[in-house]
């Protein structure tokens, strides 16, 4: 070391050792390489702050000229500059040397230069932000030959200061731009007394001997005058930086046609000075991943290796460099204080998070107050009104006009001087600007005003209210999404009660949001809110909030429903019910038209919500341990996480290149487990949704996935068709062990309770158990064994084992097998019960409860049973969903259990409701008779018994009691005196109502009966048979005649006049019959494909046939030839009928199209079809089955997926009721055309009226 710098230390060694704290002094040494970690350790031992500046300065004398340079500029960036003065004189001069580069990468030239123009050293801590700093270089290389402004501007904390100092880290920058070296200056926010003294002091570093002055400028004007001097004179092509500039008038003493780079918060801040002029906005916050480095810089460890806390730290402070530094400073003190940084972090208490860095504030609410300071009173009070907004929101402008009842313009000039001193971000993309704060410039206004929220939030309601009056925004405005989201949280933070729950209980608010945003948003609004909506109505709060989680799959796809109609399916006492019925006489009154249900006082709806989170077949979903969140996946290859209670989406990953086939929470709900066709495995964080883990092993696709039931150690199982079953290791990147045995695909795998054993299930017909410890096999059971006996399978027949589930005590195994489910022994592998399921269809999936002993079975017929497990007994049959059900899965605390379909749905149910109710199914085939005002329903419920209902009422009547052979079909005559049924056995029988006695039977047809009519005077029966048959009897004479002459099953007849009969079939042929002599009097070759439908004209000159060949055809009875041949259907013609005026036939197809033609040409008049519909669905919600005109020829109804009416004249909808079901088979309408009756595949009665 010289001898001055030495001297100079030496006398000011006794005020240094009496003021300096040296840990963070420290910290700016060893990043600089003149003190080790050894020295350090040596000093931190001290007893005391003095002995251990003492120590420090011991360290430092007997060390060079670079240690001296690097303890001045600790000084300065620490705050000690009374300090750092008194060694200023002895700052020793550091020759120039080659170019070689040291240990950090930095050659000695570039640490002389920054040395001597006192720029920062790298934090004690430091990472890179490479594309930031190659954006400064190429800005500064602009400056290599003319003079100019280099502007770093952002927020606070954002990093400006330190990505400036390593961008001038640079050998090749500073020899070719700056050789006359760099002098940087710590600027501030100064009055002009304090600039001066900056200035002074940049003066006495540039001329140490004195050269042009003996004395020191005395004012601001003089000192910039002896600054330009300097310059040309001593540092020709030198960089100046000006750190931290507040304020535009400060830049004027620096305006010498010199090079500048300055650091600020104010983009706008170069205004006022004169020269080309270079930008470089520094984002507010660094990336995830980077954020965990410095955070495990700081506390020596790797990212990996982290507490879950480093993760909400990072995420909860946006990246911010400031606050990931200052906290990982102090926690390199105290390592144990993860969970209370974090929580000072989410309380907005920023004055406990102190300084611990050379920033030049005490904590992190003074740095931001800093910003808001500066502005002007009245920019300040429009910056607080900014307090009001969410976090991760960007505002409209037109938000703010409101907000401030400013035109567009004036409200874009303020905000752009808030966007320039960094207190604001603008995003410029789209038609207009946006606005947001980031999320600490928010926590600090809040947490500023929190004594005035309530009334800021007041505010802008009363805004709203003011520009809107009772309109609701509309989607061409910008503002509407904005109120849309976020109108309810103001009225509920302004604690206007009122208001809010005017808005959430109007069906308008609710109908104009779901179409934009969908269902999921109300839903967790009314559930965020339920304290201040419940307060006088928690009734009608419960109505709603029921409403949208049953019918948000439908509000939330195109076209949206109407969603009055949606209301007024509701029970008559509920709040929507009322509302929608006062809107639909309103709007009758305009034309509309709506349907009262007016059997729906006996349904039940037993699921809680339903959500449609994928665009395709969900085949798996389960919940997270908390029972907070669900997961889910499909065949649109994503992952889904979402919320339990309202279905808000919390993620949605595009998680694989082929269909997801399961997915798993870990035992901690860090994690979420995908599988795939792609024969992958990935591992996400369940909150980020990034990928921690990708692991491709297995040869063939992955089928399930399942983790283990502790935290720790976190294994993962996986199983495939490529027969093995593997363990993962979370923290390692190869599988832990391959479980070879299996000689098939290997379906499914689950862990035992206490984690010792996995059991997989396999094609190969066993069950094998294996030891987590060991991966060795312990027992394989041959399912097998089981079913040999059984007179309906043979020896070699394939036993495919679905699924398994295990019970709490780990000694009892479920395992489900084609449609038996078996519960075993796992000690003796025998076999303890048979759950007396009793079904054609093939279990899907099973999982068991053990907090309620219920264990709960999906099946591929759309129906899910519950049954209890002890009693064997079945306690549910739930039939809500419109396809197969893939996955059933029970909560940890069994309260709820969800199922996921191919219908796209997930349903979410509570096991305490569902149980209480059995469901009802009734099957699809009915005889309806009109009768005045009475509706007589004729049903067949659950296959054995024939019930007669009162349309009106509901009130049902069992007619039989359960017969031994299913009943296929039933029929009433118009008189209301007898009812008639078919058997799979071919009977059939007749009845009397009166006494619900059968005393007619005939067993005629060898094969099932599909339909059956009688004759209008009652005393025929006409049967219709799967054997290609029709019978005709004469119940009362016992007198029959066979009608054969079909070579395949008959589809179905109608009767015409003068005892004839009309029948099609699967042949492709129409047949015209006598029914008194059985013979064919026409035959009509109508089809090459099968028959499915005919219609008869309304004058008896014509019918109508259609066919899965895609066309339709209109026939002359009198000629017996084809009049016209309809052409243009892409599916199978499933329906057909004639308008009551003889001038119009409808058809439908498979693909939910529906033609209207003009019977005279055969020409095409309209395409019934909505205006627009979701990928992937049908116009129709499926095939169109049934057809009907009204008695004026204006309107036709159709029935498929769900039921449509149409304006016949434009070919438009005028109205859609969605059933709970779906696939309607057929409809009956009354003569009047206002009251239609149908069944859903889930077996829901439908009687509905026309409002009038």
């Amino acid at each position: 070391m010289d001898v001055k710098s030495r001297n100079h230390l030496l006398l000011t060694r006794e005020a240094l050792e009496r003021d300096i704290k040296t840990s963070y002094i420290m910290d700016h040494m060893i990043s600089d390489g003149v003190l080790t970690l050894q020295e350090e350790e040596k000093v931190k031992a001290q007893a005391t702050q003095r002995e251990r500046a003492a120590s420090l300065i011991n360290i430092i004398l007997a060390k060079d000229n670079y240690s001296y340079i690097s303890f001045y500029n600790a000084l300065l960036h620490e705050g000690y500059k009374d300090l750092a003065a008194l060694l200023q004189d002895g700052t020793p001069i550091i020759s120039s040397c080659n170019g070689n580069k040291t240990m950090d990468g930095i050659t000695s030239y570039v640490r002389t230069v920054l040395c001597e123009g006192g720029v920062p050293q790298r934090p004690f801590v430091f990472v890179t932000r490479p594309k930031l700093v190659k954006a400064i270089q190429q800005k500064l290389y602009k400056l290599r030959n003319d003079p100019g402004w280099v502007t770093v501007y952002g927020m606070a904390g954002c990093g400006k200061s330190v990505l400036t100092a390593e961008a001038l880290r640079d050998h090749y920058l500073l020899k070719d731009c700056f050789p006359g070296g760099v002098h940087w200056i710590s600027v501030g926010k100064q009055d002009k007394a304090g600039l001066l003294m900056k200035l002074q002091n940049l003066c006495s570093r540039l001329d140490q001997d004195f050269s042009l002055s003996q004395r020191l400028p005395l004012n601001i004007e003089e000192a910039k005058d002896r600054l330009r001097l300097l310059i040309l004179r001593k540092y020709p092509r030198c960089l100046m930086v000006l750190d931290d500039i507040w304020d535009s008038w400060v830049l004027k003493a620096f305006d010498n046609q010199c090079q500048v780079l300055i650091t600020s918060r104010d983009r706008s801040v170069t205004d006022s000075v004169t020269g080309t002029k270079y930008e470089v906005p520094v984002e507010s916050g660094l990336t995830h991943d980077k954020g965990l480095e410095i955070l495990s810089l700081f506390v020596n460890k790797k990212t990996t290796s982290l507490p879950e806390e480093a993760d909400s730290i990072v995420r909860e402070c946006k990246g911010s460099p400031l606050v990931v530094s200052l906290i990982g400073a102090l926690l390199r003190d105290f390592p144990n204080r993860w969970e209370y940084y974090l929580r000072q972090l989410q309380n907005k208490q920023f004055k406990r998070i102190r300084k611990s860095s050379s920033y030049d504030y005490e904590a992190l609410d003074e740095a931001m107050s800093m910003s808001v300071e500066v502005l002007n009173e009245k920019f300040k009070d429009y910056y607080k009104d900014l307090s009001v907004l969410q976090k991760d929101v960007k505002v409209p402008t037109k938000v703010l006009c409101i907000l401030w009842d400013m035109e567009t313009e004036e409200v874009e000039d303020m905000l752009q001087e808030f966007v320039n001193k960094s207190l604001l971000f603008c995003d410029r993309n789209g038609k207009s600007f946006h606005y947001y704060l980031h999320d600490l410039q928010l926590d600090f206004l809040t947490e500023k005003n929190h004594n005035q929220l309530q009334e800021l939030h007041k505010k802008i309601v009363n805004q709203y209210k003011k520009h809107y009056k009772l309109r609701i925004p509309t989607p061409a405005q910008e503002d509407c999404m904005y109120w849309y989201n976020f109108l309810a949280y103001h009225m509920a933070s302004a604690n206007m009660q009122n208001e809010l729950r005017a808005l959430m209980f109007s069906l308008d608010w609710i109908k104009a949001k779901t179409e934009l945003v969908g269902p999921a948003h109300l839903i967790h609004e009314y559930a965020e809110y339920s304290h201040i909506l419940d307060q006088k109505d928690s009734i009608a709060c419960e109505n709603f909030q029921e409403f949208l989680s049953l019918n948000g799959h439908l509000l939330g796809r195109q076209p949206f429903p109407n969603i009055i109609q949606l209301g007024l399916c509701q029970p008559e006492t509920s709040e929507v019910y009322q509302q929608a019925k006062l809107q639909a006489q309103q709007e009758l009154v305009k034309g509309a038209f709506y349907l009262e249900w007016i059997n729906k006082k006996s349904m039940k709806n037993l699921s809680r919500l339903v959500v449609r989170p994928h665009t395709d077949a969900v085949y798996h979903a389960c919940f997270s341990q908390d029972g907070q969140r669900i997961a889910s996946c499909g065949a649109d290859k994503t992952l889904q996480v979402f919320k339990a209670k309202s279905g808000e989406k919390l993620l949605e990953i595009k998680a694989h290149d082929d269909e997801v086939l399961c997915c798993a929470f870990s035992a901690d709900d860090r994690f979420v487990a995908t599988c795939s066709v792609d024969k992958k495995v990935k591992i996400w964080n369940s909150r980020t949704g990034q990928l921690t883990q990708e692991y491709e092993e297995h040869t063939e696709q992955v089928n399930c996935c399942q983790f283990n039931n502790t935290k720790y150690p976190l294994l993962l199982a996986t199983c495939s068709n490529d027969t093995f079953i593997k363990l993962w290791d979370l923290n390692k990147k190869h599988c832990r062990n391959t479980m070879f045995g299996h000689i098939n695909s290997v379906s499914h795998c689950r862990f035992s309770p206490d984690d010792r054993y996995v059991a997989s299930c396999s094609a190969d017909g066993t069950l094998k158990l294996w030891e987590v410890c060991s991966a060795n096999e312990w027992k394989t059971i041959d399912i097998k064994d089981f079913f040999r006996n059984a007179d309906e399978h043979q020896d070699d027949a394939e036993v495919l084992v679905k699924c398994c589930s295990w019970l709490a005590n780990c000694a009892t195994i479920l395992v489900a097998v084609k449609n038996r489910l078996l519960l075993l022994d796992v000690i003796t592998s025998e076999l303890l019960a048979e759950v007396p399921i009793n079904h054609h269809s093939t279990i899907q999936y099973c999982d068991f409860c053990p907090a309620n002993q219920l264990v709960a079975v999906a099946f591929s017929h759309y129906s899910l049973e519950l049954w209890n497990i002890e009693s064997l007994s079945k306690v549910a049959d739930c039939r809500e969903h419109l396809s197969w059900i893939h996955c059933v899965t029970f909560s940890t605390d069994g309260s709820l259990f969800l199922t996921s379909s191919d219908d796209q749905t997930i349903r979410i149910w509570e096991s305490s409701k569902v149980y209480k109710y059995s469901a009802r199914v009734l099957k699809r085939e009915l005889d309806v008779v009109f009768q005045d005002d009475e509706v007589r329903v004729l049903t067949i419920l659950n296959q054995k018994h024939l019930q007669l209902i009162n349309g009106n009422t509901g009130h049902a009547e069992y007619l039989t009691e359960a017969k031994e052979s299913l009943i296929c079909c039933c029929c009433i005559s118009e008189d209301l005196q007898y009812a008639a049924f078919g058997e799979e056995n071919g009977a059939v029988k007749v009845l009397k109502l009166s006494n619900k006695r059968v005393f007619k039977s005939r067993t005629g047809h060898e094969k099932s009966v599909q339909h059956c009519q009688f004759t209008s005077d009652g005393q025929t029966l006409i049967s219709s048979s799967d054997d290609s048959t029709i019978q005709v009897w004469n119940w009362q004479s016992e007198e029959y005649v066979f009608l054969e002459g079909h070579k395949e099953a008959v589809k179905n007849f109608r009767l015409l006049e003068n005892s004839k009969l009309l029948s099609w079939s699967l042949d492709g042929t129409v047949k015209v019959w006598s029914i008194c002599t059985g013979k064919i009097e026409q035959d009509f070759v109508c089809h090459e494909d099968a028959v499915l439908s005919c219609s008869i004209s309304p004058d008896a000159t014509k019918f109508s046939s259609t066919s899965a060949d895609k066309t339709a055809k209109i026939w002359s009875f009198e000629s017996s030839s084809v009049l016209h041949e309809l052409n243009g259907h892409k599916g199978c013609v499933r329906c057909c009928a004639f308008s009551s005026d003889n001038k119009f036939l409808a058809t439908g197809d498979d693909n939910g199209e529906i033609r209207i033609w003009d019977v005279s040409s055969g020409g095409l008049l309209h395409l019934c079809s909505p205006v627009s519909v979701d990928e992937g669905e049908s116009p129709h919600g499926g095939w169109v089955t049934d057809l009907c005109f009204s008695p004026e020829s204006n309107m036709l109804v159709s029935c498929g997926g769900y039921l449509k009416w149409w304006n016949v004249t434009t070919g438009e909808s005028l109205q859609t009721f969605y059933t709970n079901g779906t696939n309607l088979r057929s409809i009956y309408v009354s003569p009047s055309f206002n009251v239609y009756v149908t069944i859903d595949n889930l077996g829901i009665l439908y009687v509905l009226r026309m409002m009038e």
